[in-house]
């Protein structure tokens, strides 16, 4: 374990992991906020609790079990797709699109027929960006927090053992306290801009989709697919090595802005 127990932690990884996790907290808090208190009197709360479990079930659930069997579990499928930069690449980005868009479809078309306007179709978005920050990248940071003030309170040797790390798992946990050791202030902004632009992007995905459920328009499902699959392409290369960090995030601006451009279009037309 000689390796890990070198690692030094960074003298900004401590405050700048405190800041994102307090600013992981303060996002989905601030758009519920500022939405409900706009549309107190239109929202119904349901549709935020709607968006919650929709994305637990659609992404956390249903997706993830479909990547065990294709990804993780060893068979010649997971071979293939592990294999192959391309064949990964399409895959998660076909999965991801597919999940969450049809889950958004099912939610808004077959359980939420109450209360269907459009106020309410972006209250369901911001529940389904708010639990994936709250169930998914924020236990991720507050596990980065706990070992990097382990890490920094005492020996590594210490650190070690009170995160049980052994000699066979030391491999397997190199890479998180090697990120944990780099995490600075430009990593805390690149974080937060990327869970500001995925908010706006399930909101914006929310609106498209919902649109086409209140109007009986179906070609607006697989648009919602296929942006969200062109939103993921660089993530996955990300991934894979292909492309670097920075490209990740303009490319993020980039559909981003798109999507919630084709959105505003439509929620306005929703309002006329």
């Amino acid at each position: 374990m000689t390796e890990i127990e070198s690692i030094v932690i960074g003298r900004s990884s401590i405050p700048s992991l405190v800041i994102t996790v307090i600013l992981m907290i303060a996002i989905p808090v601030v758009f519920f906020i500022c939405w409900r208190r706009r549309h107190k009197q239109q929202t119904n709360i349901s549709y935020l609790i709607a968006g919650a479990l929709g994305f637990i079930v659609s992404a956390r659930v249903l997706e993830l079990g479909v990547h065990y069997l294709c990804i993780i579990a060893d068979n010649p499928v997971s071979r293939f797709i592990n294999g192959s930069t391309a064949a990964y690449v399409l895959y998660g980005t076909i999965m991801a699109g597919v999940f969450e868009e049809c889950g958004r479809h099912i939610v808004l078309k077959y359980v939420m027929k109450k209360h269907r306007i459009h106020e309410n179709a972006v209250l369901y978005g911001i529940g389904h960006g708010g639990i994936e920050i709250l169930a998914v990248i924020l236990p991720a940071m507050i596990t980065y927090l706990v070992v990097a003030v382990m890490f920094s309170n005492g020996s590594a040797s210490e650190a070690l053992n009170a995160l049980k790390i052994t000699e066979d798992t030391a491999a397997a946990a190199l890479p998180t306290v090697q990120a944990v050791a780099s995490f600075d202030y430009g990593m805390m902004a690149m974080n937060v801009l990327e869970r500001l632009f995925a908010m706006l992007l399930h909101i914006g995905l929310t609106v498209i989709v919902f649109y086409g459920v209140k109007n009986a328009k179906k070609g607006f499902l697989p648009l919602a697919i296929f942006l969200h699959m062109l939103m993921d392409t660089f993530p996955a290369l990300y991934q894979r090595g292909v492309v670097p960090l920075w490209s990740v995030e303009i490319w993020a601006a980039l559909w981003t802005a798109i999507i919630v451009f084709v959105a505003v279009r439509l929620y306005k037309n929703m309002q006329e």
